[in-house]
C-alpha cells in the first residue's frame, strides 16, 4: 500500500507533510513534536492534518495536560503556567503522544522547557515561508493545473512567501478574475493576457487586523513600512521609548520580535510587500507624514541615510528649515551613490521649502544633466556662472563643467574649450578639456593640458561675467589657460574611476591626432570600461565610447565600435543624454557596412522628438545617407530640408567630419553644394591645425572625392585622391580608400581596369565600407565594353552589398559583339518559365514605383540606357501599344 496523503493543503511545506505521514503509518507509536512558527505560517493547518491521523481534534483550551489518548495543542504561548507544566510532564511520559503549536514569541522560561520537553527525541518543526515552488504548488491546488509563471512571482514577491497571505490573495484573485478568465492564470497562457487584480478585500482584511495589535506593535509596523531601519538609535527617539535610564533597546528587540511573531514583518526584515501596503492604507496621511518628517530628521542627525524619508515627503508641501534639510540631504545622497533616479525633484522641494536657491543652483544642475534636462542644466549653471561673487569656488566649477558639457551636446564645442580653459586657473582637471581642445584645433593647448608643466598662453578674459572679487571671483577671475601648477593649497585630485576614465579619454583623443590610433582605440576602450559603473560620465563633453567608435569606424575595426557602442546602451554609459548619440552612431556603423535596414531601426530607435545639435547633425546626415543609397531622390529632396537646418545649428568640429562629408556629397547631388561649402573650407583649416591627421582626413577627402566625381571635376577629384594617397600610410581604412580613389577619378573617363577594380572594391568591403565597394564595381561594371570584366564586377557588386543576381553568360568568339547597352541587356535576360525575366522583373517593379531609368539604373548597378533596352525588350514581347497599356501588363505580372 501507498502512503496516504496528508491533504494538498500542507501543499508547499515538505516538513510538515513529513510529520503527518510519520504519524499516519503508525498511528499508536509515541511521538511528541514542538511545531513553531509565526501568525500564517501554517500552524493550524498542519495540526488538523496531525489530529485526522489521530483521529481526534485540536484543543486550544487544554485543562490541566493530564488528558489521557494522543493530544494536539494550537496556541500555547496563550496557555496559563500550570498548563504548561504539565505538558512538560506529560512530553516526558514514555510512549506519549503529543503535538504542540506555538509562535516563537513571548519567550518565558516555562515555554522554553516545554520546548525542551518536546524536542528531546525530535527537533522542532519550524514552520516558516514559502519559496516559488511552494506558492506554485499551492496556486496549482487551487486552479486545478500549473500555475502560469508570472502569478507565481508576483504572489511570491507580494506575500513574502507568507502561507496564509499567499492562499487568501490566491483565492481573492481566483474570485475577482472569474471562471471565464481564469484560464489567463494557468501555464501556457499567451503572453500578455495576464492581468493580476488588486487584492482590495485582503488589503482591507490586513488593515483592520493592524488596530487589533498593541499600539505600540502598530507605531513599529508604520515606521518600518514608510522606511525605518530595525535599528535601536533610529527606533528609539522615533518609536518614543526613551525610559528613566535613557536606553528603550531591549523594549525595541521585544516589539520586532512580537511584529515577527504576529507575521507583521518578515523574519529577514520589514513588512511583507502586500502587508506594507495594507499598514499604510490604514494609517492615516497626516500620522504617516509625521512619522517620515521625524525619521528624515532623525536620520539626518545621525548621519544616516534620509532618502526614503524625503521619497514620502516629496508633494506633501513640507516646508521649513529642516525639511528643506532633508530634501538637500536627500538630493546629495541620491548624487553620490548614483542609480536612475532624478535628484532634482529633491533639489526643488528644498528650495520650496526654503533653502537658498543659488548655494544649490549647481547641484541642481549636475543632477539635470544626469538626468538628460540639459536645458535646466543649463540655465542652472548660468545661474551659478552669472552670479561668481556669491558662490563658493567648487560651485563655480561645478556649474562650468556642466555647462561646458551640455555646450559639447548642442555642437558648441569651441565654446566648451573656452569654458575648460577658464576653469583651469582654479585648479579644474585638465585632462576633462583636451576632447574639445583637439575638437576645435587647438593643439598646442591639448598638448599643454596633458603636460601641465608647459607654459601656455591664456585668453585674455574669461567666459562668463568678470570682476567677481569674492570667492569663486577672486579665483575664476585670473587669466585661464593651461600651463603652469595647479592652484596649491587643497589635496592631490584622488584616482577616482573619474579621473582615470578622464586621463584615458584626453590621451586617446590626443593619440588619434598625433599618434598611433590603434593605441588610441585601446585608451579610449579602457575608459569607457572604466565609467560602466558611474554616473559621472554625463558631467564629460562626449562618452568615451562614442569617441573610442568614431576611432574604429576610421581604422576599419566596425565590429570593435559596434561592440563598444552595444556595450555603452546596454549600460546606459552617459545617461539619458548620450543614449541617442550611441543609438546613430551604431546606425552609422551599419551604414557603413551596407546594413540599411539595422541602420533603419537604429534611427527609429531614437524617435521623432527634438535632438540635441550634435544628435540632429548625425541624425539627419544617416536619413539623408539611407535616402541616397536607395536612389530615391523623391525622399531624399524634403530630408535635405532638414539636413540644411541641422548644418546651419552645428559648427565644425572634429568629431562630426564623416557626417559632414555624407551632407556634402547629397548637397552635390541635389546641386546645392553652397550650403556646405563654409563648413567644408572650416574643416580643411580644422585639420590644417592638427597637422592634417591621416585618422579624422581621409574619411574627408573621400566624401570631397565623391562630391568631384559627382560634379565632374576631375581636377579636383585627383587633388583628393592624391591626398587619400598621402594619408595611406599606417592605416588600413585610409589604405583601402586610397587603392579605390583612382579607381574612380578613371571612371571619368569610362577607363576601367576590372581586375584591379574589383580588389579595390573588396579592399573597401574589408574595413567596413561594403557599400562603397560595391558601388565602385557596379559603376565600373555598366563604363566597361567588356562583357565578361562587366559580369564580373556586377557579380562582385550584387555580393558586397548583398544582392542576389545570375552572372551574366560569357560571350564566344562566334557571337558577333551587339551594341553596349542591348548587349548589357541581353546578358541580364533569363529564359526562365513566363514573358519576363528576373532582371526584367526587377526593372519592372521599379518603373511602378515611378522612378525613373537614371535612379533605376543606380539601384541594379546598370546604366540608364540599359534600362531603357529592358523597357523596351519587355514592351515588345508583351506586345503594348502605349505606355498606359504596358503599365496595365506590369501590374498584373509583378503584382
Amino acid at each position: 500500500m501507498s502512503e496516504p496523503d496528508p491533504g494538498e493543503a500542507l501543499a508547499g511545506s515538505p516538513a510538515a507533510r513529513r510529520l503527518v505521514r510519520a504519524i499516519a503509518a503508525d498511528p499508536g507509536a509515541g511521538l511528541v513534536c514542538d511545531v513553531v512558527g509565526p501568525a500564517g505560517a501554517g500552524k493550524s493547518t498542519t495540526l488538523r492534518a496531525v489530529a485526522a491521523a489521530w483521529s481526534t481534534s485540536v484543543t486550544d483550551s487544554v485543562r490541566d495536560g493530564h488528558e489521557e489518548g494522543p493530544l494536539v495543542v494550537d496556541d500555547a504561548h496563550e496557555l496559563p503556567a500550570p498548563v504548561l507544566d504539565a505538558l512538560c510532564e506529560r512530553a516526558a511520559r514514555p510512549g506519549a503522544r503529543l503535538v504542540v503549536a506555538r509562535r516563537p514569541w513571548p519567550r518565558g522560561p516555562r515555554l522554553a522547557a516545554l520546548g525542551a520537553a518536546l524536542s528531546t527525541h525530535r527537533p522542532p518543526l519550524v514552520l516558516g515561508t514559502l519559496d516559488p515552488t511552494g506558492v506554485a504548488a499551492r496556486a496549482a491546488r487551487l486552479l486545478g493545473g500549473p500555475a502560469a509563471e508570472p502569478l507565481v512571482e508576483h504572489v511570491h514577491t507580494r506575500t513574502a512567501g507568507q502561507p496564509a497571505l499567499v492562499d487568501r490573495m490566491l483565492a481573492e484573485i481566483v474570485e475577482r478574475i472569474g471562471p471565464q478568465h481564469r484560464s489567463r492564470l494557468v501555464r501556457g497562457a499567451p503572453p500578455g493576457s495576464l492581468r493580476v487584480p488588486v487584492p482590495t478585500g485582503l488589503l482591507d482584511q490586513l488593515g483592520h487586523r493592524l488596530w487589533a495589535l498593541d499600539a505600540r506593535v502598530r507605531e513599529l509596523a508604520v515606521a518600518v513600512a514608510l522606511g525605518a531601519p530595525l535599528d535601536a538609535e533610529v527606533l528609539v527617539p522615533l518609536l518614543g521609548l526613551l525610559d528613566s535610564a535613557g536606553g528603550g533597546i531591549d523594549e525595541v528587540d521585544e516589539l520586532v520580535e512580537e511584529a515577527r511573531a504576529a507575521a507583521v514583518l518578515t523574519p529577514t526584515g520589514g513588512p511583507a510587500p502586500l502587508v506594507a501596503t495594507a499598514i499604510l492604507r490604514a494609517t492615516p496621511e497626516a500620522r504617516r507624514l509625521e512619522i517620515r518628517r521625524t525619521l528624515a530628521e532623525i536620520e539626518l542627525d545621525r548621519g544616516g541615510s534620509v532618502l526614503t524619508a524625503a521619497r514620502g515627503m516629496l508633494g506633501t508641501g513640507a516646508t521649513g528649515t529642516r525639511s528643506a534639510e532633508v530634501f538637500t540631504a536627500a538630493g546629495d545622497e541620491l548624487a553620490r551613490t548614483g542609480g536612475d533616479e532624478d535628484a532634482g525633484p529633491f533639489y526643488a522641494a528644498a528650495v520650496a521649502a526654503g533653502a537658498p536657491a543659488l548655494p544649490l543652483a549647481a547641484r541642481r544642475a549636475e543632477a539635470a544633466i544626469r538626468a538628460g534636462r540639459l536645458d535646466d542644466a543649463l540655465a542652472e549653471a548660468d545661474q551659478v556662472l552669472s552670479s561668481l561673487d556669491r558662490v563658493d569656488v567648487d560651485d563655480a566649477l561645478r556649474a562650468g563643467t556642466v555647462a561646458a558639457a551640455v555646450l559639447a551636446h548642442r555642437g558648441m564645442l569651441a565654446r566648451s574649450a573656452e569654458l575648460y580653459r577658464w576653469m583651469a586657473g582654479a585648479g579644474a582637471p585638465t585632462a576633462l578639456a583636451v576632447p574639445a581642445l583637439v575638437g576645435t584645433g587647438a593643439l598646442e593647448e591639448a598638448r599643454a593640458a596633458l603636460h601641465t608643466t608647459a607654459p601656455m598662453p591664456a585668453p585674455p578674459s574669461p567666459p562668463v561675467p568678470g570682476g567677481a572679487p569674492a570667492s569663486a571671483g577672486a579665483v575664476l577671475g585670473a587669466p585661464p589657460g593651461f600651463g603652469g601648477s595647479a592652484p596649491t593649497g587643497g589635496p592631490a585630485r584622488p584616482p577616482t574611476l573619474l579621473a582615470g576614465a578622464e586621463e584615458l579619454t584626453a590621451q586617446g583623443v590626443f593619440d588619434s591626432v598625433t599618434g598611433s590610433p590603434t593605441r588610441a582605440l585601446s585608451q579610449l576602450a579602457r575608459a569607457a570600461a572604466l565609467l560602466e559603473s558611474s554616473t559621472r560620465a554625463a558631467l564629460l563633453p562626449d562618452t568615451p565610447a562614442a569617441l573610442a567608435a568614431l576611432v574604429a569606424v576610421q581604422t576599419g575595426e566596425l565590429e570593435v565600435a559596434r561592440s563598444l557602442l552595444d556595450r555603452a546602451v546596454a549600460v546606459r554609459l552617459g545617461g539619458p543624454a548620450a543614449a541617442a548619440r550611441h543609438r546613430l552612431l551604431l546606425g552609422w556603423i551599419a551604414l557603413n557596412r551596407g546594413a540599411f535596414g539595422s541602420a533603419r531601426t537604429h534611427l527609429d530607435a531614437v524617435g521623432t522628438g527634438p535632438l540635441e545639435p550634435r544628435d540632429e547633425l548625425l541624425a539627419s546626415a544617416l536619413e539623408v545617407a539611407l535616402a541616397r543609397r536607395a536612389g530615391d531622390l523623391a525622399t531624399l529632396m524634403p530630408l535635405w530640408g532638414r539636413a540644411r537646418e541641422a548644418i546651419v545649428r552645428h559648427p565644425v568640429d572634429l568629431f562630426v567630419l564623416q557626417p559632414l562629408g555624407e551632407l556634402a556629397i547629397a548637397a552635390t547631388r541635389l546641386r546645392e553644394p553652397s550650403w556646405v561649402r563654409p563648413h567644408l573650407d572650416e574643416a580643411e583649416a580644422l585639420l590644417d591645425r592638427l597637422g592634417s591627421p591621416p585618422l579624422w582626413a581621409a574619411p574627408l577627402h573621400w566624401a570631397r572625392l565623391h562630391t568631384a566625381i559627382l560634379a565632374e571635376d576631375r581636377e579636383e577629384a585627383a587633388a583628393h585622391a592624391a591626398a587619400l594617397q598621402g594619408s595611406a600610410c599606417g592605416s588600413r581604412f585610409a589604405e583601402a580608400m586610397a587603392v579605390a580613389a583612382p579607381h574612380w577619378v578613371a571612371l571619368l573617363d569610362s577607363r576601367v581596369d576590372a581586375v584591379a577594380v574589383e580588389a579595390a572594391a573588396r579592399g573597401l568591403h574589408a574595413v567596413g565600407l561594403s557599400w562603397d565597394g560595391g558601388k565602385l564595381a557596379g559603376q565600373a561594371a555598366i563604363r566597361t565594353d567588356d562583357r565578361r570584366a562587366m559580369s564580373t564586377l556586377l557579380t562582385c557588386a550584387r555580393a558586397l552589398q548583398g544582392q542576389q543576381g545570375q552572372p551574366a553568360p560569357a560571350r564566344t568568339s562566334s557571337t558577333p559583339d551587339p551594341a553596349p547597352e542591348a548587349a548589357r541587356a541581353a546578358a541580364e535576360e533569363d529564359p526562365a518559365d513566363g514573358p519576363l525575366s528576373d532582371r526584367e522583373r526587377e526593372v519592372a517593379a521599379l518603373v511602378l514605383e515611378g522612378l525613373t531609368y537614371k535612379q533605376i539604373g543606380e539601384k541594379l548597378f546598370i546604366s540608364a540606357k540599359t534600362v531603357e533596352h529592358h523597357v523596351a525588350r519587355m514592351r515588345q514581347r508583351l506586345g503594348s501599344t502605349s505606355r498606359g497599356e504596358l503599365f496595365a501588363q506590369l501590374k498584373r505580372i509583378v503584382g
